[in-house]
This record gives C-alpha cells, sequence and structure tokens, in this order.
C-alpha cells in the first residue's frame, strides 16, 4: 500500500470510530493528533475544563494527522482540540508560509472563522517549530549548527521523515529549495515516535523532529539552527467550534485563562516526563494546573 494508501485508510478509519457516537449537550469532545505533546495539552485542557465546569468530556487522543483532527473538527465530531498557527497556514489553509507570529495568527483565526465557523482561542504560550535533528557526534564531526550545513554532507545523510513533513507546503520540499541541498536518497518516511531512536541507533543521519520534544535532550541529539528562517511560527492554541462557544459561553473564558500559560521549556519538560519518565498524561496535568493556579474545583 502506498503512503497515500495509507493516509486515505486511516481518515477512513478516524472518521469512522468518531461517528460512532457523538456527544450530548453536556459532553465537550476534545480530540488529539497522534503524539506526546497533543495527548498532554488535551488532556490540560480536559482535565481544567472537569475541575472547574459541569461539563463532562469526552476523549479522543491519538486520532492521526493534522487532516484527520481537522476533519473531525469541521464535521461535528470534535468540539476542540490544539492545532498549530503555522500548521493551519500551510496545510490547511494552503497559504505561504510567514514568519510574523501576530500576523500568521490573525490570517488563520479570520480565515478559520470565515471558511469553516471555527473559532481559535489566544495561543498557549509557545512555539512548537519543526526541528531539523541530528546526533551530536556528528554535529561536531561535520561542524553542523546550522541547516545551511547540512548542504555539505545531504548526498552522504540518510533522512527520516514524517509523512506530513514529507508532503506538506512547510515541508521537506521546500525546505531543500531554500537551503539548496537534496539528499541522495528518498528520505524515509517514519512515524513520528519512532524518529529519534532510529536517529539515535544510526538508522537515519537526520530526522524532522519537533522543538519542544523533550527526548532530544535525554538522547544527546543536537537541533540545527533554521538560519534562513524557513519555517513559519507554530505557535499552540486551542481551535474549536463557533457552535460549541455559543452553546457553552462558559467555555471561552476558560480557555483563555491558558493563554501565555506554557513556555517552550516547561512544554519540554512535561513531553520528557511522559516519554521519557512513563508519567501518565493525567498526572502532568493535574501537575501543571496545579502549579498554574488553574485547577480549582468548580
Amino acid at each position: 500500500m502506498t503512503s497515500r494508501g495509507r493516509c486515505l485508510l486511516v481518515l477512513v478509519i478516524a472518521a469512522a470510530s468518531l461517528s460512532c457516537s457523538g456527544s450530548g449537550s453536556d459532553t465537550i469532545v476534545i480530540g488529539s493528533k497522534n503524539f506526546t505533546e497533543q495527548v498532554l495539552l488535551g488532556e490540560i485542557l480536559a482535565t481544567l475544563i472537569e475541575s472547574r465546569t459541569s461539563l463532562k468530556v469526552d476523549r479522543r487522543f491519538d486520532l492521526g494527522g493534522t487532516f484527520v483532527c481537522h476533519k473531525a473538527l469541521t464535521a461535528g465530531e470534535l468540539d476542540l482540540y490544539v492545532e498549530y498557527t503555522g500548521t493551519a497556514l500551510s496545510a490547511i489553509l494552503s497559504e505561504r508560509p510567514e514568519n510574523d507570529p501576530d500576523a500568521v495568527y490573525r490570517k488563520v483565526a479570520a480565515e478559520y472563522a470565515r471558511r469553516y465557523d471555527l473559532t481559535w482561542l489566544p495561543p498557549l504560550g509557545f512555539n512548537n517549530t519543526f526541528a531539523m535533528v541530528v546526533r551530536s557526534e556528528d554535529a561536531v564531526t561535520h561542524s553542523l549548527s546550522r541547516i545551511s550545513d547540512l548542504v555539505r554532507v545531504a548526498d552522504t545523510f540518510r533522512a527520516g521523515f514524517g509523512y506530513e513533513f514529507i508532503e506538506r507546503a512547510d515541508g521537506y520540499k521546500g525546505l531543500a529549495a531554500t537551503y539548496g541541498f537534496e539528499f541522495a536518497q528518498r528520505p524515509r518516511e517514519m512515524d513520528l515516535g519512532l524518529i529519534y531512536r532510529a536517529l539515535a541507533e544510526h538508522q537515519v543521519d537526520v530526522v524532522a523532529g519537533n522543538s519542544t520534544d523533550g527526548i532530544i535532550e535525554s538522547l544527546g541529539l543536537v537541533i540545527l539552527e533554521d538560519d534562513r528562517r524557513y519555517f513559519p511560527p507554530y505557535d499552540a492554541a486551542p481551535v474549536t467550534r463557533a457552535a460549541t462557544l455559543a452553546l457553552h459561553p462558559e467555555l471561552r473564558g476558560l480557555l483563555e485563562q491558558m493563554a501565555g500559560r506554557i513556555t517552550a521549556e516547561q512544554m519540554r519538560k512535561m513531553n520528557r516526563a511522559a516519554d521519557i519518565d512513563h508519567r501518565s498524561p493525567h498526572e502532568i496535568a493535574l501537575e501543571f494546573l496545579e502549579a498554574a493556579g488553574l485547577s480549582g474545583s468548580r
């Protein structure tokens, strides 16, 4: 089966799963993409809502990639999930990347409202940009500190990327064109949960990860500087259906209290607690909300 075929199969399976059960008027359905950070953010919002309102939360985490979650949201099968501004701009809206975080947020908020009747709430406080990552020993041996340095080694390096990064407008093709390099072999398509281990075990030599992934530091890996500022800002923010906010107006004020609450370092620590220390998302969410003063009862 081709990668596109697998993606379509995932969409069909996810849509079928989502359509099996709807939510009642007293239930909020929160989704997430299929990686640790997304599950943690979904759990933080779910725990916040449950502790501060009388609403119930139906957790539908690990659904798949961007398009699966967006389709579920626009179909009314989800009420809320966390998206990233640069992803929305490039992958969903098919707009050219921009570097001004405020401008990108305003554009995606306006276009989501106009096209899909969806509402972007204020950003959570951190930018989770794509990160080109190499082993520390290779960084030293080949003097790699910037993405532009890959030009010197691209003909010998093996790349491992997630499906979305290979296919998206803000992904590999644009990156290679901007920096003027091409790997000798087609990048290996990999599950996001496997890329760092594959890099550490020398199965590949460079991967496209996320800057807030906690495992990067724990494995002694190195993020290369995006010296040509190719990647747009990827500020994380809750996206919800306008109909949901109309039905539950108390949600807007509550979720707006999350604005600017999570720093990149805090997100890395939470990701590390889940991936390396194997703590549960609910435990991590409770700890974060208590430290932020947001865990009070309704």
